[in-house]
């Protein structure tokens, strides 16, 4: 278990990666962004992206399944107040390999709650040809260690 005290400024973790499915692209964003790019075939062709497109909101979905998976489920996690950006930079694709990054940019202890530390942070996702097509920042919670 990872707590608050071994979280360094300046520490950088691979989270892994993800074969993006059309299937779920479609599944996803029939549920949550039916926009015509991302749940119909000839609509997306027809679109500037010139064909299906992950939503961003599936992209995040991705990333969060990979930062826990490869992250947090090892930490003493204690959620987050927020995110401060969040940027969609290219177009996500049925095929594609997504590859997750999180960076720790700075720590502090929390000045009001002594059980705990935040983490200010940057994420991203990589495609297979290494273009960054997914980056947020924000701020993470994680549990001090025990006495």
């Amino acid at each position: 278990m990872r707590y608050f005290e071994d979280l360094e400024a300046g520490s950088v973790y691979e989270l892994g990666s993800v074969v993006v499915d059309e299937a779920e692209v479609i599944e996803f964003a029939t549920r949550f962004d039916p926009q015509p790019f991302h749940i119909d075939p000839v609509a997306a062709a027809e679109s500037h992206f010139g064909g299906i497109v992950a939503s961003g909101w599936h992209t995040c979905a991705m990333f969060m399944r990979l930062f826990v998976d490869g992250f947090t489920k090892d930490t003493a996690s204690m959620g987050s107040p927020g995110m401060d950006e969040v940027r969609w930079l290219a177009p996500v694709r049925p095929g594609d390999v997504l590859t997750g990054w999180f960076t720790i940019e700075s720590t502090r202890a929390s000045a009001t709650k002594p059980d705990r530390g935040l983490i200010e942070a940057s994420w991203e996702m990589r495609n297979q040809d290494g273009v960054t097509v997914m980056s947020m920042r924000g701020i993470g919670m994680y549990g001090r260690r025990p006495a």
